[in-house]
């Protein structure tokens, strides 16, 4: 199976440079998600409020994923 997709540029530059960059957002979501994970876990400086400050991103971030029917999953 193929897909084609095709762009009038430079008419469509902006949906282009969205098709093109997904794996960049990707990727920018998911070092985020881990970064926050790291914090959570393994940052042992940090107050107790921080650490749940970075779990309700963490979760937040999920959560617009979700809605928005994004997982990390998918591309693996």
């Amino acid at each position: 199976m193929k897909a084609i997709l095709e762009f009038n540029l430079p008419e469509d530059k902006v949906d282009f440079n969205l098709a093109v960059k997904g794996s960049d957002w990707w990727h920018v979501c998911w070092k985020m998600d881990q970064n926050l994970r790291t914090k959570i876990r393994y940052d042992e400086s940090i107050s107790e409020h921080t650490r749940e400050v970075y779990e309700e991103l963490r979760e937040e971030l999920r959560q617009i994923m979700l809605d928005n029917n994004v997982d990390f999953n998918e591309v693996e």
